[in-house]
């Protein structure tokens, strides 16, 4: 009976289950607000986040490209004939698996581009 009391109460001319249901009404509206506003953040977080990921993985594509041309074996070569003095070598240095007993035991030749002591 108390129940149905609450029905019939009245609270300046409004029933208080009118009042009630409007307050309820007003905090739903109110936390969805809430939430809308706080994922459109997360939104904008997100978009950012994405945003430095495909700027690394340009980054990270040009550094491939860099890495590829840095490997380069034409480039290494002309490099070390440049710098170094290094050359290809001779075909006549290279030697069989069965000869190579035979060319530990020579004696060490000097090679043309060092020094003699």
């Amino acid at each position: 009976m108390i129940l149905f009391d609450i029905f019939r109460r009245r609270y300046r001319s409004f029933r208080v289950v009118d009042l009630v249901a409007l307050a309820v009404l007003l905090v739903l509206a109110l936390a969805s607000y809430a939430f809308k506003t706080f994922a459109q953040g997360m939104g904008a977080d997100t978009m950012g986040v994405e945003g430095q990921i495909a700027q690394e993985d340009q980054r990270i594509h040009l550094l491939r490209a860099e890495i590829a041309h840095l490997e380069d074996p034409g480039r290494i070569e002309r490099l070390s004939s440049q710098y170094l003095g290094m050359q290809a070598a001779d075909p006549k240095q290279e030697t069989t698996p069965e000869a190579l007993p035979q060319v530990a035991l020579e004696p060490a030749k000097p090679s043309l581009g060092t020094a003699k002591p």
